[in-house]
């Protein structure tokens, strides 16, 4: 065994994944797994930079993984930044940032390395399971951007495009520096026309429409998840593995759609930080499985912060 520690960093939240890693056997045992929302991504859309307020509520949760990191004596730490670093003018600042607090350079790394990470992590333990037919298309949908990634054994096909749920929110829905609650009929039909843009774009290099069981990853994924469970909290034992039918995604899509923050809120099992941004999110989602005609979704909590604890066993 290994004890290894990876974080990975988005646009909507960071993650810490402590673990012992066994390559040998393929078992991975979580000794702690957290995720805070530090919306790095505020504003990143419209302005090219990381907010101050942001950059310190990403420090201040990269404090708070230093301690446990330390507490559980791993032995390796890789550190994952993915869409609104990548973007961001001023990303030296946050560079230099999680190297004095953790001891090492986050990598910011590409769309497709990051899709790659994603596909290991989701599919490894799915691989030979009889009642999942191959290929895989695995979607990640996170703040800034959604991955897609195509393969059986391996990957065969991988593209990012800059549609997430935060993102989506700012870019449409909100007026004034509010969320509009809830959004206009224009408002998410023009949030709409871009997401199937950006699923034009994907599919000129990813083949969509090929695989035969359809992945989701990531908090808009695990949210609706655990609204089309009736969960009364979250609870990741639940929902990881569950599947949830396309009529149900696109039930839960449009109450999102009609509903006001509070109305949002209500749901126990939905974390405080992704009232605002979970419409678009699951907007997203629905948008996806109505273009490759997917009846169902397969849920799944191991996702790219797994794939980077992997890469590093």
């Amino acid at each position: 065994m290994t004890r290894v520690a990876a974080v990975d960093c988005g646009t909507n939240s960071i993650r810490l994944l402590v673990a012992d890693a066994d390559p040998e056997t393929g078992e991975l045992v979580d000794l702690d797994r957290r995720m805070t929302i530090v919306r790095l991504g505020q504003g990143v859309d419209r302005t090219g930079r990381l907010a101050p307020e942001a950059l310190e509520r990403t420090f201040a949760a990269c404090r708070e993984y230093a301690a446990a990191i330390k507490e559980y004596g791993a032995q390796r730490l890789r550190f994952v930044a993915t869409s609104a670093s990548r973007d961001a003018e001023n990303r030296d600042e946050f560079v230099r940032g999680v190297l004095d607090i953790l001891g090492v350079e986050p990598e910011v790394i590409t769309g497709d390395q990051e899709a790659e990470f994603s596909f290991t992590g989701a599919t490894r333990e799915l691989d030979g399971r009889a009642d999942l037919a191959k290929p895989f298309l695995v979607v990640d949908i996170g703040g800034g951007s959604t991955e897609f990634v195509v393969g059986d054994d391996r990957v065969r096909a991988a593209r990012s495009v800059d549609v997430g749920c935060v993102r989506m929110t700012e870019r449409h829905l909100v007026v004034d520096g509010k969320v509009t609650d809830p959004p206009t009929a224009g408002q998410i039909a023009a949030m709409r026309a871009d997401i199937e843009a950006a699923l034009d774009l994907a599919e000129r290099t990813v083949p969509l429409r090929e695989a035969h069981t359809l992945v989701g990853l990531a908090g808009s994924v695990t949210t609706v998840a655990a609204i089309a469970l009736g969960l009364d909290a979250y609870d990741s034992t639940k929902i990881h593995h569950a599947r949830i039918g396309l009529d149900r995604v696109r039930s839960i899509s449009d109450d999102l759609l009609r509903a006001t923050h509070e109305q949002r809120a209500a749901h126990r099992a939905m974390h405080p930080g992704r009232v605002d941004v979970i419409a678009a999110g699951a907007l997203v989602l629905l948008a996806i499985m109505e273009r490759i005609g997917a009846q169902e979704i397969v849920v799944s909590e191991h996702d790219i912060l797994d794939g980077i604890a992997w890469s590093i066993a």
